[in-house]
């Protein structure tokens, strides 16, 4: 796949570690200049990219980002936080405000910052990295799942005021991966980097909203054929101690 992305200049959120490292690896290992962006670029340990300071909560640090990264054509918003508590039954009430201002608020943020870069070089694509608890309610993932149901509306709605630019925009409906956001889950988790190779394979494709691993596709197919039945499923997990994901 070397040279698939030559002459293409991506920025990615949360580039420091899992999804968002794999990301800028395999950006690098297919020919793109690559900043990796992180709250603290000290944490950005990938030869090849270059570290920027970038906290997707802070308009500041967004908006220096975007004017110092002028030539960015591929914008991939994956910074994401997950509190990993009940979103209604909970005494921790703020964070779900919080997994909606990381996972909402600042994709827009960023989206909105960038969104003139992306145009005067050429249209450009963003990539949107979401999760199957964005898809159906998932309630043992308390107010991550509202922030990325958020967020593949965020989708839609910027890939159509930003089509008279030419500007793409792909949604990643992501499963189970094996990074420190899924560790309390036991079972099979998709490697970072076959998830990046998969998101970056639909952006090729141009595809609008793209399932990134079996579990992605699963999740779909069961909301098909009996969606009552699959949330009630999910519903239930909530009260188990630990989640285990599996194949068939």
């Amino acid at each position: 796949m070397t040279g698939l992305f030559e002459g293409t200049v991506a920025l990615v959120t949360g580039g420091n570690r899992g999804i968002g490292q794999a990301f800028v690896e395999e950006l690098l290992a297919q020919g793109a200049f690559v900043y990796a962006a992180s709250r603290d670029p000290s944490d950005v340990h990938t030869p090849g990219a270059v570290p920027i300071g970038l906290d997707v909560t802070d308009s500041a640090s967004v908006s220096a980002a975007a004017a110092r990264c002028t030539d960015v054509t591929l914008l991939v918003n994956n910074a994401g936080y997950f509190a990993n508590t009940r979103l209604v039954v909970t005494d921790e009430v703020d964070e779900a405000r919080r997994e909606m201002e990381v996972n909402y608020f600042g994709p827009l943020a960023t989206t909105r910052a960038f969104a003139p870069v992306l145009g005067a070089n050429g249209g450009g694509h963003i990539v949107n990295v979401l999760s199957v608890a964005g898809i159906v309610p998932t309630a043992f993932m308390g107010g991550y799942s509202p922030s990325k149901a958020a967020a593949l509306f965020l989708s839609g709605i910027t890939r159509a005021e930003l089509e008279p630019q030419g500007t793409q925009v792909t949604a990643l409906i992501v499963g189970s991966v094996d990074t420190r956001m899924a560790s309390h889950v036991d079972g099979h988790k998709e490697k970072p980097r076959d998830i990046a190779v998969a998101g970056l394979k639909a952006v090729r494709k141009g595809e609008w909203v793209a399932d990134t691993d079996w579990m992605a596709v699963d999740a779909r197919a069961r909301l098909a054929r009996d969606p009552v039945g699959y949330q009630r499923g999910l519903g239930r997990l909530v009260h188990k101690a630990q989640l285990r994901t599996g194949r068939g």
